[in-house]
């Protein structure tokens, strides 16, 4: 199995969970690479639905090491609550999963903060509210706490008073806001570090090592290419970078030791929060579609905003992250509906946009140039080949296939580990 990283190709929701723990079977190590717990990969096995805030998705397989790189920012307390729901479950995580002792770790004032923030401002991002931000602007800025500070109580001590000293300064003179205690911070902090310290170890040695000794390696992010934080829709994107080369800042490995990147795109397109979305629905079949696809956030439960699928999107995805293969998921929601479209280019201005534009005004104000297509009568969730799937079904992958320039590997149809049709 070669060293494989998985990246979004949208706005995230794709369906990277399922496609994780199905390439997980033939991985040795899964990796986290970058964001928080502001996003979900949610999986479903013999009826049980798993949702993975920070852990990677490939836990649910007995053999596999999990790891959660320094590019990851973790809120121990979310993360202990992760824990312990898998082994309510009976789910045994002992000696597999590995923190860094490089992430930087979410305090009670990040997430205040974020939130603050947010309403402070005329033009909202959109945040859920988790502290990702701050937390990243922390180790930015050069004063974040990692995870070898929380173990080592004294280092703690000295940089977490520094950390709420000046933190509170801003909380007071700028957001009227009362400020955090030192001491229950620093309680509650130490009472997580405990717990966690048995699974903090230098991952870039681990993985270094598990390369040299030809073991697989399978790398996963959390969000799509269109929140990454140079390449996607700014401002109203994550914190991180979320494109294939976040990879290797954001674990410690070299570019020279990956194979291959495989993208995965939803059928339709969606996306939660504020922002442009050029290829949306209106409100009527947006909700339509919604409940159909069960389109709500795992990590906040907010509805996902829906919409065709969009070429420019992906193909400019596919571009930048180099994808050889592509995994389209979610395609049995499409079942029933007599046309669809697909967004083939941008229109703004009486100028005509066949590739991504950066200008946020095009993306924002700009109009669809749509192909419509006819669509299928059959249901697709229990066809298990390709051959099987209805002509016009079969005919929309390979419109898609090559209007985004990347071969389409594998079809989901449906929520569980069996429904996928690989292509040959």
């Amino acid at each position: 199995m070669p060293n494989i990283i998985i990246v979004g190709t949208q706005w995230g929701d794709e369906g990277k969970g399922k496609l994780i723990d199905i390439l997980s079977q033939k991985s040795d190590y899964i990796v986290r690479f970058q964001g928080g717990n502001n996003a979900g990969h949610t999986v479903i096995v013999d009826g049980k639905q798993f949702i993975f805030h920070i852990i990677p998705s490939g836990i649910l397989h007995k053999s596999k090491i999990c790891v959660i790189a320094n590019g990851v920012v973790v809120d121990p307390e979310v993360l202990l609550r992760e824990i312990k729901g898998l082994n309510n479950k009976g789910i045994d995580i002992k000696g597999r999963l590995k923190i860094s002792t490089l992430c930087h770790i979410i305090f009670p004032y990040h997430k205040i903060l974020d939130k603050l923030r947010e309403r402070k401002r005329a033009q909202k991002i959109g945040t859920t509210g988790r502290g990702i931000g701050p937390c990243y602007a922390d180790k930015i800025s050069r004063c974040g706490i990692r995870m070898i500070d929380l173990i080592r109580p004294e280092v703690f001590r000295s940089k977490l008073e520094d950390n709420i000293k000046e933190k509170n300064s801003i909380f007071r003179n700028v957001y009227n806001h009362a400020g955090f205690p030192f001491k229950s911070v620093f309680k509650d902090y130490l009472r997580y570090a405990a717990e966690l310290r048995p699974y903090v170890s230098n991952t870039v040695d681990l993985l270094n090592r598990a390369i040299d000794d030809g073991k697989s390696l399978l790398f996963e992010g959390a969000q799509g290419v269109y929140l990454d934080i140079d390449f996607g829709t700014y401002p109203y994107v994550t914190s991180s970078s979320t494109i294939a080369g976040g990879v290797f800042p954001g674990s410690g490995v070299s570019p020279l030791v990956i194979d291959k990147v495989v993208g995965v795109a939803k059928s339709y397109t969606t996306r939660v929060g504020q922002g442009p979305f050029p290829s949306e629905f209106n409100p009527k079949f947006s909700d339509f579609i919604r409940k159909k696809g069960n389109e709500f956030g795992a990590t906040t439960g907010r509805p996902r905003r829906c919409g065709w699928f969009d070429v420019l999107m992906v193909k400019e995805a596919v571009r930048i992250n180099r994808i050889s293969e592509l995994a389209l998921m979610k395609l049995d929601v499409l079942d029933s509906l007599k046309k669809i479209k697909v967004c083939t280019a941008y229109k703004y201005k009486g100028k005509v946009f066949k590739e991504y534009p950066h200008d946020p005004e095009v993306i924002k104000n700009g109009s669809c140039i749509w192909r419509e297509y006819p669509g299928w009568s059959d249901p697709t969730c229990s066809i298990l080949k390709y051959s099987g799937l209805p002509k016009n079904a079969r005919n929309y992958i390979k419109i898609l296939q090559d209007l985004v320039c990347a071969e389409i590997f594998m079809v989901s149809v449906g929520s569980s580990r069996k429904q996928v049709i690989y292509l040959d």
